[in-house]
């Protein structure tokens, strides 16, 4: 049955105009974004089975695009579409840290930080430049690195502080194993890199550890 057939409260558009876009499961919102099915399918019955072909909706979010155009349906121009999708929500994520300040937006810091390194494979770190607002200047991923590790030399992350003209930073690195607890190696960095910009006057802020869950922050565990 096709899914003009269904009662409209059960469709997925008209779900989402009616209750809001929280309503949706993830089959129902990947269904609105495919707009239609395959045969023998519907968008809703193809989205589900995306979903169990890569095994959540993150999978299918971060996959490469041979991965992604291998299921039926699926091709080029499919996969830039979600990518554009992807990229508008990281910039929208941007916007809350460019006009409001980062300290009272705990959340939205989170929330970006997990949008730009989360679905990396290799493990990078990442700076949050900010003003004496504590509001965005730009975020880069200055080094990456291994599964396991990443090189990170203090004269490059105050380089590119006096570069933004920064006040303040926030540093981030993933763990692609899902842990987030930090080594003693992270310890060490983030002790070494607030050092080297304590000589020019840019306050670290905080580091963030972005594995599975809510990234971990360390000024919050004691540990800056």
């Amino acid at each position: 049955m096709s899914i003009r057939d269904w009662p409209a409260a059960e469709r997925p558009r008209e779900k989402l105009l009616e209750h809001g876009s929280s309503s949706l499961s993830d089959a129902e919102l990947l269904a609105i974004f495919l707009r239609t099915g395959v045969s023998g399918k519907s968008a809703v019955d193809l989205a589900r089975h995306l979903l169990n072909e890569f095994g959540s909706l993150r999978a299918l979010l971060e996959a490469d695009l041979r991965s992604f155009c291998r299921p039926l349906g699926l091709g080029p121009a499919k996969f830039t579409q979600l990518q554009a999708v992807l990229e508008m929500s990281r910039r929208h994520l941007a916007e809350h840290l460019r006009r409001d300040c980062a300290l009272e937006s705990p959340q939205a810091v989170r929330d970006f930080l997990t949008s730009q390194v989360r679905h990396e494979p290799h493990e990078v770190f990442g700076c949050l430049f900010m003003d004496t607002k504590h509001r965005m200047l730009a975020f880069e991923v200055l080094f990456r690195g291994s599964i396991d590790s990443a090189s990170v030399y203090p004269r490059q992350v105050v380089k590119r502080a006096l570069v933004h003209n920064a006040a303040a930073v926030i540093f981030c690195h993933n763990h692609p194993s899902g842990i987030s607890l930090p080594s003693e190696a992270d310890r060490t960095l983030t002790q070494r890199l607030t050092k080297a910009l304590d000589l020019i006057e840019v306050r670290v802020l905080d580091h963030f550890i972005v594995g599975e869950g809510q990234p971990l922050s360390m000024v919050e565990h004691g540990w800056m």
